[in-house]
């Protein structure tokens, strides 16, 4: 097993879903389940997470299949974390039905000795204490570290969020969580706020506006695949992170790298839960990263 791979840890969940014209319980989600899948088409997938006695064989096959390494997936006594969304009419407002942490909330991720030495490692989304941990856990002082936010860490748990900003390398998140974070009224100064926190590369994620990678030596723009109709849009930042990361574990650039997010962010809208990215086929995603190809600058 090379140690040229991808670690993820995040939340993995079960869900319900609503949408203005559909209901589902029980769909397998979280942030590393959607990391894992798109992850795990360019590189192997080590996976830290818990998940209670309660979830589904479908859950575990899920993971068997698509992670190369379960070491420090946990599973124990009590139930698993459990959220429920409903989406409203235009996708861009959601509002949390609950919240059920379960195991999760005495959650204390510890690596094995195999990923304490991952080359690449994806903090998905979760609180920034539990980042830390396996910040302070990782041995290779060459692993490039990837780190995902949202509003509620930079509402609840700001310390700790500015703690992981200065141990990581690449910041994924979208405009209205940039501006929130820094107090800056525009993307190039809010940038510029980010990447003196301590990452260097930061991806403003736009929606369907695309997303933008801002480094030192410059600057990539990329439009969004177009969608037809949006079905679900849990999960796509996160298999955006997972994509991304990948491409890099993958020795690809930076370029390809923001191509693949895209791509496979934009299939994970087009079905409920992870369905349709775990669906793709490669002529499809070989189809939309060519137009992507096009339309990056």
């Amino acid at each position: 097993m090379t140690n040229d791979s991808v670690l993820i840890v995040g939340s993995i969940a079960l869900d319900l879903i609503e949408t203005p014209y559909e209901r589902k319980e029980n769909v397998i989600g979280g942030s590393t389940t959607y990391a894992l899948i798109a992850a795990s088409k360019s590189a192997p997938v080590s996976v830290v997470g818990v998940v209670g006695d309660d979830f589904p064989k479908k859950g575990m096959d899920l993971y068997k299949k698509y992670a190369h390494n379960l070491n420090d997936l946990k599973i124990v006594s009590g139930k698993t974390f459990r959220w429920g969304g409903r989406y409203r009419e235009n996708w861009d407002d959601r509002d949390t039905i609950y919240t059920e942490l379960g195991v999760f909330e005495s959650f204390n991720p510890i690596l094995s000795p195999s990923n304490q030495n991952r080359s690449h490692i994806f903090l998905a989304n979760i609180h920034p204490d539990l980042q830390q941990l396996v910040i302070d856990q990782n041995k290779n002082p060459d692993a490039l570290i990837v780190v995902d936010t949202m509003n509620l860490w930079i509402n609840t748990a700001l310390d700790g969020l500015k703690n992981v900003l200065s141990n990581s390398h690449i910041l994924l998140i979208n405009e209205s969580e940039a501006a929130m974070l820094t107090g800056q009224n525009t993307i190039t100064s809010c940038v510029r706020a980010l990447q003196d926190k301590g990452p260097q590369i930061i991806v403003i994620k736009k929606g369907s506006k695309g997303a933008i990678l801002f480094s030192e030596k410059d600057q990539i723009t990329i439009d969004a695949y177009p969608i037809e109709q949006v079905v679900d849009p849990t999960g796509a930042g996160d298999t955006f992170g997972g994509g991304f990361i990948s491409c890099l574990a993958n020795g690809e650039t930076m370029d390809e790298a923001l191509i693949n997010a895209s791509v496979l962010a934009s299939l994970c809208v087009e079905g409920f839960g992870t369905g349709a990215v775990l669906g793709a086929n490669k002529k499809e995603i070989t189809l939309r990263k060519n137009y992507l190809r096009d339309r990056i600058r």
